[in-house]
């Protein structure tokens, strides 16, 4: 994928004043991938934040059909939907499941694996703010080392789960994690899912100030940290494979963007220290992981 910057769409996909969080990352990852999609799409979400932030009918803030779903059956329903719209003959209608962490790491995760599994022609997108926070902060399989929820009061003793490797092994044509830091990143990745077959899965990192704590005008910051700390890498998988990471960390100290969130303010220099070491030792295992891809392709 080229580095050059894209111009992000004009268009809005989205009504104003909707009823997310002040500094919702969730939201801000909505409004940007439905510019890269546009209004030939249909949405399938499930329960989760975004449940309520679409609003209710017919007064959603969504500007293309929306599905509201049970909580683990976003990636079989917008598998029957496709489906549904094939035996139309609208093969060209984006569908996309979309749905947060809990919903898609926890409670949805065999539906997506069916799906993947089945290379269903969907795009499923989670926005990850990291816990259940539509019901109260609990803890998630993609809550982090050291975190506090209201179901790890102490802190989170196991790290998050590496749901992107998991589906990996699935084989699917197209992976890719994003940030609302980097909206030209996901809006280029969006694209790219938007024209290829298959299953297509997109990883976004949303922030969320009452979870984590955060006052709402540092989101985009947040965000930003976590990629530059290589905490949360921008990179994309091509059929299980071929990585590519599309930037390059700087490498800051993850106390920079450990430290100004409140769900880690109980956590120790040895925590700081634990957690740099696994994030130094993953980023080496995702570099080579690239350098093994190319490899292999220049030998086909």
């Amino acid at each position: 994928m080229s580095q050059k910057l894209i111009k992000i769409p004009f268009e809005e996909y989205m009504s104003p004043g909707s009823v997310a969080c002040p500094g919702c990352g969730g939201n801000l990852s909505m409004r940007y991938t439905q510019k890269a999609l546009g209004l030939n799409t249909m949405i399938v979400i499930p329960a989760c934040c975004w449940s309520i932030i679409d609003g209710p009918t017919p007064s959603s803030v969504n500007h293309v059909p929306v599905f509201h779903t049970a909580f683990e059956t976003a990636a079989a329903t917008a598998s029957g939907i496709k489906a549904g719209l094939h035996a139309q003959g609208k093969d060209d209608t984006n569908v996309m499941a979309w749905a947060g962490d809990g919903g898609t790491f926890d409670i949805g995760f065999q539906a997506l694996s069916g799906a993947a599994e089945r290379n269903e022609d969907i795009l499923y997108v989670t926005y990850d703010n990291e816990a259940y926070m539509n019901t109260g902060i609990q803890r998630s399989s993609a809550t982090p080392y050291g975190s506090w929820t209201t179901t790890t009061p102490n802190k989170k003793e196991r790290p998050k789960k590496n749901l992107i490797e998991a589906l990996a092994a699935h084989h699917i044509p197209y992976i890719a994690t994003a940030s609302v830091a980097f909206p030209d990143d996901l809006i280029k990745k969006v694209e790219k899912a938007k024209s290829l077959r298959g299953t297509k899965f997109i990883h976004i990192l949303a922030p969320c100030p009452p979870g984590w704590k955060t006052p709402p005008e540092i989101t985009i910051k947040l965000a930003r940290l976590a990629v530059e700390t290589k905490i949360f890498p921008l990179f994309e998988i091509e059929e299980g494979w071929r990585y590519h990471i599309t930037h390059e960390s700087s490498g800051i100290p993850v106390g920079q963007y450990l430290k100004p969130q409140g769900r880690f303010s109980h956590l120790t220099e040895a925590d700081y220290e634990t957690i740099q070491r696994d994030v130094e030792r993953n980023y080496k295992i995702l570099k080579m992981k690239e350098k093994m891809s190319k490899e292999i392709s220049a030998m086909d």
